[in-house]
């Protein structure tokens, strides 16, 4: 489905990306994990044209996405959570699901987004700002899903989220897998990355450097102390 072969990608004379690669298959749950400053939401950025790949390809579903322009990529099949969640603050719930459409979606499509996320469709006369930030999450990932995408790429989704929360986002993103939508994410939180993915790659100095299974990565304590600094 996504394949990211060589990549390169500089900020101004910054090389950042220095020939990463990594695939994610139809239906997977995929996670790109590393130390702060690796690479990985720039990864993210070169997949989506945020970021000008300055070598190799990213290859989705037959298509080299670094030969289009960016504002058509999210049209190619792919949905884009940024960190922060980018959701519009002063416009209501309702405004931000249809923001950039060309009408309203179906409502079957709208019936869908909010039998996933009830809790926005009892918001959808308030203003995106006053949620919580596990609202503007699901907002965020809602915006996403109107367009139907095939992939789904989330930086850091459990970030600012109180902890409470972050199972209700881990239960929402599995979902969304469940219902055939592909998953690659960014995500300092081991654990939800270890208990949402099949696969695992890991960053280190602009380049992936590790691919594991999810379940051999968390019994592997050398290699998470290694390149995370973490143990579970």
């Amino acid at each position: 489905m996504l394949e990211l072969v060589d990549v390169h990608a500089h900020y101004g004379k910054v090389h950042v990306l220095q020939g990463s690669s990594l695939r994610v298959e139809d239906g997977e749950t995929v996670a790109l994990l590393g130390r702060n400053g690796v690479g990985k939401t720039t990864t993210l950025k070169t997949i989506m044209g945020l970021v000008p790949a300055s070598g190799g390809a990213v290859v989705f579903n037959g298509t080299d996405l670094t030969k289009i322009a960016p504002h058509r990529i999210p049209g190619q099949g792919i949905g884009y959570v940024p960190q922060g969640r980018g959701i519009f603050p002063t416009l209501s719930v309702l405004e931000n699901l249809e923001i950039g459409l060309p009408k309203s979606p179906p409502p079957e499509v709208m019936d869908h987004v909010f039998e996933r996320f009830p809790r926005l469709k009892e918001r959808l006369g308030q203003s995106g700002g006053t949620l919580s930030g596990g609202e503007q999450q699901m907002l965020a990932i809602a915006r996403c899903l109107v367009l139907k995408p095939r992939l789904l790429i989330l930086d850091e989704p459990t970030e600012g989220i109180m902890p409470i929360l972050v199972q209700d986002i881990r239960r929402e993103i599995a979902a969304v897998n469940k219902a055939g939508v592909s998953i690659l994410l960014v995500e300092q939180n081991i654990k939800t990355a270890l208990k949402l993915c099949s696969r695992i790659y890991i960053m280190e100095k602009g380049a992936v450097v590790h691919e594991a299974r999810a379940e051999d990565l968390k019994d592997d304590k050398d290699t998470l102390h290694r390149y995370l600094g973490v143990t579970i």
